[in-house]
């Protein structure tokens, strides 16, 4: 692993998350959310343990790979992270329950497509007792790290990813779940992780200048900001009251209104293309509370003038356990 791990007060000190390696995400994912085939707890618990496995076994040499919780897993006796619950509808969202949720999510991420197809088959061989709920592959458009932090190319043309941390600390700080939160014990260095399916309408988008789409998102398609700021320093909206330079309701703006304090959120996002005009953006962020991270994000860009170009249709609110497998008991135990 090539970060360093988060000290707990307790003295605990969780490995850091496969999906938190570093500041730069493989260039490829698969994401799959998989529901149990039947029954009881402890056939729960049992599964669980064999999915684990199968995923600890992929996560090697240049493939990640993890699990996630989904809020489901309550009703078969699981117990639960206290802030785990089901993804709700935002404001513009149109979800679909086939795309949707899920027992578990699994994520696998590689330097190519093949390299990851081949984990997933190999990873779906041993993970008796699951069937596939919903799945989507994606990819980062030009993947690079650029002033220590993990930047990509969206579907819009636009690079993103200056918002997150430039050093592991940063993510750490952010992503894991600390032992002041009244979480379960067990819970201590995992992260709750959002997938957000957001299909992107981009023929409408590129009807719009260049102009007009740098005004929507707040800032120039290199990531150079409006007012003049450079692209590695943070730009006084408060100096800009009426939005001459940064429109007000811009997606950065509303996104984060005091750049100096940032959500405490880390962005892990990919592009996807299922054909047939349904493309756009598998959106993902890890965070420690998701009340205080994505939604508080979310409940602001309400209203957003980037609105008319996406449609949230599926995804889901997950929680991603620490390395290891002690979790799994603490999980189904009666």
């Amino acid at each position: 692993m090539n970060s360093a791990p988060f000290q707990s007060k307790t003295g605990a000190t969780p490995h850091a998350l496969p999906s938190l390696r570093g500041v730069l995400p493989a260039s490829h994912t698969q994401v799959m959310a998989l529901d149990l085939a039947g029954g009881r707890a402890v056939h729960a618990g049992t599964a669980m343990a064999r999915l684990q496995q199968a995923v600890v076994a992929a996560d090697r040499g240049s493939v990640d790979s993890w699990l996630g919780l989904g809020s489901r897993l309550a009703k078969r006796g699981a117990q639960l992270p206290s802030r785990l619950r089901e993804m709700p509808s935002f404001d513009g969202d149109l979800l679909d329950s086939t795309q949707s949720h899920g027992d578990v999510v699994v994520q696998v991420a590689g330097p190519d497509p093949s390299t990851v197809s081949e984990a997933v088959e190999q990873l779906m061989e041993s993970a008796d007792g699951w069937r596939v709920r919903w799945q989507v592959e994606g990819l980062r458009a030009e993947n690079r790290v650029e002033g220590g932090r993990g930047l990509a190319r969206n579907p819009f043309h636009f690079t993103e990813g200056f918002g997150n941390p430039d050093d592991v600390r940063g993510i750490t700080d952010r992503a894991l779940v600390r032992d002041d939160q009244g979480e379960p014990d067990w819970a201590v260095g995992g992260s709750y992780q959002v997938v957000r399916i957001v299909r992107f309408a981009t023929e409408l988008w590129d009807k719009d200048s260049v102009r007009e789409q740098e005004r929507i998102i707040g800032r120039r398609r290199d990531g150079r900001w409006l007012d003049g700021t450079p692209t590695d320093e943070q730009p006084s909206f408060a100096a800009d009251p009426n939005g001459k330079a940064t429109p007000l309701d811009s997606h950065v703006r509303l996104a984060a209104p005091d750049r100096r304090n940032l959500p405490p959120l880390v962005r892990r996002s990919y592009s996807y293309d299922r054909g047939n005009g349904d493309s756009g953006l598998i959106f993902s962020c890890f965070q420690r509370d998701l009340a205080k991270g994505f939604e508080v994000v979310q409940k602001r860009l309400a209203g957003e003038a980037m609105a008319k170009y996406m449609l949230t249709t599926g995804g889901g609110y997950f929680f991603v356990p620490p390395p290891g497998d002690a979790w799994i008991d603490a999980l189904f135990r009666s």
